[in-house]
């Protein structure tokens, strides 16, 4: 790698990559890459996950085209400097705020939403004025072979190079100096990522995942409620970092939900979901082996049904789980949906706050109260009140997570600052040095009281004269 990456430090050391002249030309090359090889992609993602056309437009291409026209039509105001309030000792000054391009970033990609998960970040980078050198995950084979053998054709070769590999030869580019490292993944290989960050001192945003809490209120309409939650649970046939990883309920509702659920998932997916053209598979053999031990847990109360030769899982609903159960113990990233039941809200509360802090959190009800509560007594990346992944539309909303479920955040103008160094700046003139030989000494305490004064963090109107 050490070539690719001189070749990319020597673009970024002579400027090239600075103007928005430039960073536009590689928004807009990037925008061409989408818009010319749609159907490519498409093929591509079908055949790494049998994604609908639905689902690759909705949750890939479009929200990605989307990214870039919203960095195309604010670039210049983004990179603008930005003025800040001054002190009375500072108001002949120039402060600002200047945002400059960290130099050479690395994006690791996962292989879930492979066309997402690899350009959001990049829109971020290159509007942010970076080279880029970016892992696609080699899971999603057919999608790789697309970023690595396509996309570089629409984008300035001298800042931007596509490397390839797993886990070996990520870890040996890892050991290189980067000077921002963009990581989506799961929790254990982040761990890694930021120890081979930390060697060199090089800042990281890690989009992680984690056991996303679901909690249904006894007050609400369990067919709304089971609509939208079995739609985004069964999404890319589970494999969602914001998806509901478990519902937390009360028997009485649970035992209302299940109906519910069952007619949703037939409505959606036919009798025989496995025919459906709308529901995914499982990515690979190693993940498919690991999800059917997950089956075990609890009660089958729907679905449960598998194929080996096609990575399929039905959509599922297992209850009698426990919290001890190996559904419970890790993220599960497929079709299955646990329930399991409380007595109340305040037990769900302490629940989903004696876990780990996940990436998204859910909460169904009727009693707006209720919603606002558990928005107010726990902590998550992200929150959404009677419905699924929503939030994730708003590129006004950064997405990110908090504790073991990431740190960082990304999406529209947050892409933008992450992928930037924000610079403080004073600009004074050389004269006027009589007015700032106060500071110097012999001191006095007359000149103190002066200058404390004149430091106090106020935003100030008046002019010193």
């Amino acid at each position: 790698f050490a070539d690719t990456l001189q070749r990319l430090r020597e673009t970024f050391s002579s400027g090239r990559t600075r103007p928005a002249e430039f960073r536009a030309t590689q928004l807009k090359g990037l925008g061409r890459f989408l818009q010319e090889n749609i159907q490519l992609l498409q093929e591509a993602l079908a055949q790494d996950l049998h994604k609908s056309t639905f689902e690759s437009q909705v949750s890939e291409i479009s929200i990605s085209q989307s990214e870039i026209n919203l960095a195309l039509r604010n670039l210049r105001a983004w990179m603008k400097d930005e003025k800040v309030s001054k002190n009375l000792a500072t108001q002949l000054d120039s402060a600002f705020i200047r945002k400059e391009p960290f130099g050479l970033v690395l994006i690791i990609a996962p292989w879930n939403y492979p066309v997402n998960l690899t350009l959001m970040p990049l829109v971020g980078a290159l509007a942010a004025g970076n080279c880029v050198v970016l892992k696609p995950s080699e899971i999603s084979k057919s999608t790789e072979k697309v970023l690595a053998e396509v996309l570089p054709r629409y984008l300035d070769q001298s800042c931007f190079a596509v490397v390839l590999g797993g886990p070996e030869e990520t870890g040996q580019l890892l050991e290189h100096k980067f000077d921002h490292i963009f990581f989506t993944g799961s929790p254990r290989v982040g761990k890694i990522v930021m120890t081979a960050a930390a060697k060199h001192l090089t800042p990281v945003t890690l989009e992680l995942g984690g056991k996303n809490p679901c909690y249904v209120d006894d007050n609400c309409d369990p067919q709304t409620v089971a609509n939208r939650v079995a739609w985004f649970r069964y999404f890319n046939t589970g494999q969602t970092c914001v998806a509901p990883d478990y519902i937390l309920c009360s028997p009485e509702t649970q035992a209302r939900l299940l109906p519910a659920l069952q007619s949703a998932i037939t409505r959606f997916y036919g009798d025989d979901p496995r025919a459906s053209p709308d529901l995914g598979r499982i990515i690979n053999h190693k993940h498919f082996q690991r999800l059917r031990g997950l089956l075990s847990c609890g009660r089958v109360a729907i679905g449960g049904q598998s194929d080996d030769s096609d990575r399929y899982i039905a959509p599922t609903v297992l209850v009698d789980v426990q919290e001890t159960e190996p559904v419970m113990q890790e993220e599960i990233f497929g079709p299955i949906l646990p329930i399991l039941n409380v007595r109340g809200l305040d037990e769900a509360i302490d629940f989903i706050n004696r876990r780990e802090k996940p990436l998204a959190l859910y909460a169904f009800s009727n009693n707006s109260q209720v919603v606002k509560r558990v928005l107010a007594q726990t902590s998550s990346g992200g929150f959404c009140g009677n419905d699924g992944f929503m939030h994730m539309t708003l590129s006004s909303l950064p997405f990110g997570g908090v504790g073991a479920s990431g740190m960082g955040n990304y999406h529209g103008k947050f892409s933008f600052d992450t992928f930037s160094h924000h610079r403080a700046c004073l600009l004074r003139s050389p004269g006027l040095e009589k007015i700032y030989a106060i500071r110097y000494p012999p001191h006095s305490p007359r000149n103190l009281r002066v200058l404390l004064t004149a430091m106090e963090t106020r935003s100030c109107s008046c002019t010193l004269l």
